[in-house]
Formats: structure tokens, sequence, C-alpha cells
């Protein structure tokens, strides 16, 4: 009772506001209950964990395999799964055939239509006129959605096979609210009387979509759609037809029938003209109470007045007013407004229509612009305000505008204009921002009446007290480096006298430094073509400028290193065809036939230290030799050279082949000492014996000969001998093998086997496959140029040697 007191007293616009808090307030609410869907999850896990007995991963794996197979989210399996928890009774209450149970109520249902007697045939195009009038006549007396539906049930049920009849509207969050209903029972319809904006529900589909939709097959609808019942075939088919209106449909039409089968041509016809007539009771009845009646004075059309905002340049909409059961305007509603409306929220054009003015400015409430609405409403003068600041928080930020407003009245509604004050004071900001962030600022030269406009940036570019002024084109190229004067110069004087515009980049003194910037300008002229206004804009590119010289310095770097690079690997190269000749032919010694290949690697500008050496001694036996030396370069070469020469000097005074390993291992431990020295090698030699065909070998951590004799090939066993230049405590053995008319025993690098990722005995394995094929195919003569070039795109210097004795006469 005090409230109510309070309340006849109040104003309207305050008891307006009190209306839209408490409808806010419940808003929030709905909005809290769809927010709080998350824990739906969590809810469907437990439900399905005490039925099934299953752990919560378990009933949560389940859950998504449900919702994969039957097309859905998981988030409407699940709120199928709850829902259907919620229709079945308790463990202990009554059985599924009991009176309280959704089935039961269907079965009677179902029983009762069998007994009227009602006949189940289609409907035919004479009867079709009849049956669509006395729904009409029905209809101009029906209250409200149940009443609809009952209509629909009572004229269709006979003679569509109609048994149930749904209706749903669209609330403005999105989800559909059961606003009629017949043939379906109390429990179902609580079951169903919200539906979220879920996919898959035929019904919003029906509305979103502007289409009827035919269900006709169970098993395959129940795969796409969420299927009103329990169990889901209760109904064997169904229909979801729209509301048509001159709008959006917002309504939609379900006809349920229990009888399986497509609906026939004319039954849909039917359906589509029973559900075009229900546009007018449904709209009238979800209509607000304070739209326009037909044929009201003053009414007007608001299709045609958006028609017109449309066309205009400005701020401009149309304002309704909501009015209370006592005739009182509690608000205005925007019903539409012109393509330049901006609130200051940002708010645009189609977007504010809609919208209550209390609702979304609420502190208009009260004020001088609430008056002035009223007035203009009541006596249809003019309102012109004064212009007031408003401010809306805006992501917890105060957001304030000035504005100035116009309102007419037009009918009985208003139509508003307003003008924002402030709009150029925010575009000088947001231009100062780009000015700061883009280091750049811009400059105005008026020559009639010599008069120069800065922005604050080109103060901070040059380096300039704003005390001091801007200063003129004339003393501009007093700043500038000596260098840019004479380009600068000539550019400002073709600006000035003929109007050219000018792009030019120049670099100034100042305190901090040598800067660099760019101007860009062009000019006004008079009717005469002579110039009388100059504007432009000041850019500083320092640290542009900054990382161009760096990246040049650095470009500049790696061609020389690139430069450098190429010129020793050409003197390497050099150096080894001059150190290490490649016969064209292959070669006779000690009465064997030799044959050398060496390709050097396809990628890298250094030249390997691969090498071999085939000569004969005085004793006329024979010496072969293969080497690695690690790394590249002309300290590769080097080592090889002095490997090579020292390997032939020692061989050729006849020291025993260990010793002329040990000798050179010393030799490389020695000039580790040295500063450029350090290197290490690989290393296979041998010595043949022409009078008893008897091969001599020793190896320093070389990979091993192959042998092929006959069909067979295998890799000879090897006696110690560790890498060069590795370590003093090293010892050199030496193996002894005969070989025999036919033979050919092969020396290579790793380069000829290895492959990046690849064990090496994969490479060995294929080396000595591919030999004896290409022995068997006759051509031994060129084995070794052969396998270095079956290894196209090497990584790596290649070097083989094949000895090869001779078959007997």
């Amino acid at each position: 009772m005090k409230g109510d007191a309070a309340g006849e007293g109040a104003a309207p616009e305050v008891l307006a506001l009190a209306k839209v808090v408490a409808r806010l307030r419940s808003e929030i609410v709905d909005l809290e209950g769809v927010a709080a869907t998350t824990a739906v999850v969590e809810r469907a896990k437990g439900v399905l964990m005490a039925r099934a007995g299953v752990s919560a991963d378990t009933a949560y794996e389940m859950l998504l395999g449900r919702a994969g197979e039957r097309g859905r989210t998981l988030l409407e399996e699940c709120w199928i799964v709850l829902g259907r928890m919620h229709s079945q009774p308790p463990p202990g209450h009554a059985p599924s055939d009991s009176p309280t149970a959704p089935a039961a109520v269907v079965a009677g249902n179902e029983s009762a239509a069998r007994a009227s007697g009602a006949p189940r045939h289609l409907v035919g195009g004479a009867a079709l006129r009849p049956l669509l009038a006395r729904l009409a006549d029905g209809l101009a007396t029906a209250r409200g959605g149940d009443d609809v539906a009952e209509l629909l049930r009572t004229v269709l049920g006979g003679n569509a096979g109609v048994d149930a009849v749904m209706i749903y509207s669209l609330a403005p969050a999105g989800s559909l609210e059961l606003t009629g209903r017949a043939g379906i029972d109390e429990e179902l319809a609580e079951q169903w009387h919200h539906i979220p904006p879920l996919s898959g529900v035929a019904a919003y589909e029906a509305i979103a979509g502007r289409r009827a939709l035919w269900l006709e097959e169970p098993a395959e609808d129940a795969r796409r759609y969420l299927l009103i019942a329990e169990p889901p075939d209760r109904w064997s088919s169904r229909a979801w037809l729209p509301v048509p209106t001159d709008g959006p449909p917002t309504a939609a039409i379900g006809f349920l029938r229990t009888k399986p089968g497509p609906f026939a041509a004319d039954t849909r016809a039917l359906l589509r003209r029973a559900a075009r007539l229900c546009a007018g009771p449904l709209g009238v009845a979800d209509r607000p109470r304070d739209a326009d009646a037909e044929g009201t004075p003053g009414a007007i059309e608001v299709a045609s007045v958006q028609r017109t905002l449309d066309a205009l340049a400005g701020p401009a909409i149309l304002l309704t007013p909501l009015r209370s059961e006592a005739g009182q305007v509690e608000d205005y509603r925007i019903d539409a407004a012109a393509p330049e409306s901006v609130d200051v929220a940002g708010r645009r054009g189609k977007e504010l229509v809609g919208r209550r003015i209390l609702e979304t400015y609420p502190t208009i409430a009260g004020t001088s612009l609430w008056d002035g609405y009223l007035e203009t409403l009541t006596t249809g003068t003019r309102y012109e305000g004064e212009p007031f600041t408003y401010e809306e928080v805006i992501a917890g930020v105060p957001q304030r505008s000035v504005y100035s407003v116009r309102a007419s009245r037009l009918g009985d509604r208003l139509v508003v204009s307003w003008i924002r004050h402030d709009t150029g004071e925010r575009e000088a900001r947001r231009l100062a921002d780009m000015q700061r962030l883009g280091n750049l600022g811009w400059a105005g030269w008026s020559l009639t009446t010599d008069t120069i406009t800065w922005s604050d940036q080109v103060y901070a570019i040059f380096d300039r007290d704003p005390l001091d002024g801007p200063m003129t084109l004339e003393e501009l190229p007093q700043h500038l480096l000596p260098d840019d004067v004479p380009r600068l110069g000539t550019a400002v004087e073709r600006l000035l006298s003929e109007g050219e515009a000018v792009d030019q980049p120049f670099r100034i003194a100042t305190e901090h430094g040598v800067r660099h910037l760019r101007i860009v300008a062009e000019a006004q002229t008079d009717a005469d073509g002579t110039p009388v206004e100059v504007h432009g804009f000041f850019q500083d590119l320092s640290a542009q400028r900054g990382a161009e010289l760096a990246l040049l310095e650095s470009e500049r770097a790696v061609l020389l290193q690139r430069g450098m690079l190429q010129a020793e690997r050409a003197l390497a190269a050099r150096l080894q065809e001059t150190l290490l000749p490649i016969p064209e032919q292959s070669l006779e010694l000690a009465g064997l036939c030799i044959d050398v290949a060496y390709v050097p690697a396809d990628r890298g500008v250094n030249v390997g230290g691969d090498w071999y050496s085939a000569i004969e001694l005085p004793d006329e036996s024979a010496l072969f030799v293969v080497g690695d030396v690690a790394g590249h370069g002309l300290p590769a070469v080097g080592t090889m050279a002095q490997l090579r020469f020292t390997t032939k000097g020692m061989t050729i005074t006849g020291s025993p082949l260990p010793d002329v390993l040990r000798r050179l291992n010393t030799l490389l431990l020695h000039t580790a000492s040295d500063p450029s020295g350090g290197a290490s090698a690989t290393m296979v030699m041998a010595r043949y014996q022409p009078w008893d065909r008897r091969l001599i070998w020793v190896r320093a951590g070389h990979l091993p000969p192959l042998l092929v004799r006959g069909d067979r090939a295998s890799f000879l066993e090897q006696p110690p001998g560790t890498l060069l230049g590795a370590t003093f405590d090293t010892s050199y053995e030496q193996a002894v093998i005969d070989l025999m008319p036919g033979d050919h025993l092969l020396l290579y690098t790793d380069g000829l086997v290895e492959e990046p990722g690849e064990d090496l005995d994969v490479g060995l394995d294929r080396l000595a496959a591919t030999t004896l094929r290409l022995l068997r195919e006759g051509r031994g003569e060129t084995l070794a140029r052969t396998l270095a070039a079956l290894c196209p795109g090497n990584r790596d210097d290649i070097c083989v040697l094949d000895v090869h004795v001779p078959d007997d006469p």
C-alpha cells in the first residue's frame, strides 16, 4: 500500500524508469540463466554416471560420441539428456504406463481420437474453401495462442490428420517461447515451453529460414533436429511453418501427426493457408498496446518514414511514445533512424531502431529534453533545446558529448534531430594521435597573408621551440645540410612559382644529431594559376633511414664476405688442380689398370680435402693412396698437399707403410701447435708387388677397401689404425692380401657412400651391390668414374680409385 501511495505521487518518467529497472533486472536473471549453461555439461555427466554407473571421463566421452553421431553440439546433447531426465519418473514412482507419464497421456489422446471416428482422409480441392472459411470464423473470436492452437487442431484434425499443434514465438533474446498448444499434455509443455537459441530446432529454423519444414522420416529427422516428444517418435510426421508477416517472421506453428508418411500436396497447401490466416490473430496478440491501430486518425506508416530518413543527410530518428494504462507517456521507442544517426556510444543507423530512450539513455528522465519531448507531443510546437552535455559510461570509461536537439511532431510520433558539437574536438584528438604515431605533422602557408601554421608535431620534428614560431619556406634551406640545399631549394622554388607539388627527402642538423626528413606539399592557385596557399606535411624518417643504412651495411658485408669466399675457392681449386691432376683415361701401373675419379661437392663455396695418389716406386712396385682431410678451403688443400708429398717421399725411400702413417700422425700433431694448424685426416694406403701379386695395406681411420672377386663383393677386414692428427698414443698395423686375375679393389672417400640421416652400413651395402651390377654390365674399364657419376647432388667431395688386376693372357 505504501509503495502504491508513493507511486501515485511520482512523475510518469520516474515510474517509467522504475519499470525499466525492473524489466532489466528480469532480463539479467534470464541472461544469467543462459550463462549458467556452462554447468549443463557437468549436470549431464552426473546423470549418465548415475544411470550407467560409469566414471566422469567415460560419461563425457559418451556425450561427445552421441553428439557426433546425431550431428549435434555437445551443449545440445547435454540439454536433451537433462530434458529426458526431467520427463522420466524416478525409481519407485509410477511406471511409464501410469496416468502420470507422458506416454500414457499420449496414448489416451490417441485412443480418444480413434473412438471419435474422425476421418483421416486428405483434403480435396473442393473442400478446401469451406474448411478455411470455418477456420477464419473461429480465428475472429480466438483469444491468445492456446485458442488458436485448439482451433487449428479441431478444424484440421479430421481432414489433415493433425493430432497436436504447438505455436512458438521468438523472444527478444533469440530464444523460443511456447505461446500456444493443443493436444500437448502439461508435463511435455512445461518441458518444452522455453527453448534456448540452439541449432537443430525445427521451429527456429522455420522462422530464421522463412520456409516450411516437412519432417516425414522420424529416424532421419532425429539425426538432424531436436524432436519434441518423449519418446521422439511419438509423432511420425511433423510440419513447422513460419507465420508470414510484413517483416521477418517471429512465430512458427507446428502441426504434429501420429500418422506416418509424407504430407500430400493438398494437405501442404491447406496448412500453408491456415498458417497465413493465423498471421492476424497471432500478430494482434503479440503487438504492443501502444502500436498504431488501423485507421486511427494521425497514424503514420513507419516504413514510409524510414524511407524518407534514408535519403536524409545528418542524424534524425522517429520516436513512438509508449503510454501507460492511464495514457501517460512512460517512454519512447526508436522506430526509424537515418543512416548518419550516431549516438555517444557509436551506435549507428539501424542499430538504434527498437531501442527505448530510458533504457538506452536513462539520465534523460526529468531533464528539459524530456519535458520538451512531452510538450511537443502534446501541443505540436517545435522544440529546440539549448546545448547540453550527455555522459554515458561505456566499458567502464565515461564518454561525454555536447548535443543540441530539435524535435517536431509527426502524427502521434516525434521526429528528432540533433547536432553533435564536439565532433571537431574528437577529430582533432584523432589527428594528433595519428601524427604522433606516424611521426609526421602538417603545415600550412598562406602566401597572400604571409601566415604560417604548424601542428605541434612539426615543432618536435624540427626540434624547435614553439615559442619561436614556425619557419617560412624561404628560411627552411638554412637548416639543411649543405649537400641537400640545391635539391630542396629547386623543389621549393618550383612549388612557389609554378605550383608544382613537392615530395622531397632532406636532412637537417639538430642538437640531437642529423635527422632525415621528408616534405610533401602542394599549392592551391587562384584563377590565374598563381599559388596562393601551400599545405602539406613533414615526416621524420630518421629511424627508417637508420634501419636502411644498417641493412645496406649488412648487405655490403655479406657481399664482401661472399667475394672473399669465392676468391678463396677459386685459388683452392687452382691449387687442387695443380696438385691433384685427374687423368682423362685409365692408367697402367705395375701391370694393373687404374681408373680414377674425383667429383667436388655440389654445394658450398669451399674446396674439399679429398685426394689420391697412384705412383710407381723405384723397385717397380706401385703405391696407391686415398685420403680425406677434415675441413674445406685453403687450409684443407694445404694439408692435402703436405700429406701427399710427404707420403710419396717416405715410401720412395723404402719406409714401411705403418712407419709412414706414424710419421704423418706426428707431423699433423706438430702442426696443431701452430695457430693456423690443427688438421686431422683419414687415409688408406696400399703397396702392390707385381712379382707375387701381393698387396700390403694400412689405414688411418678410413673406410675399408671393397674387393670384388668373381660374383662376390666384400669389404676387407681392417687392421688397427686411428685418425691422423688425433693423438700421439696410437699404433698402425698392416694387412696383406694376394690379388688374383680379374679382381677389382676400390679405394674411396666417404662422399661415395654417406647420405644424411642414413646409417653408414646402408651406404656400404649399396656400394657393393652397385659395383657388382656395373661389372656384370661390362662397365669395368670406367668403374670409378661411373660410380662417382651415380651420386648427383653430393654434399661432400667424392674420390674413387679402382685397382683392376687384368686376366692372364
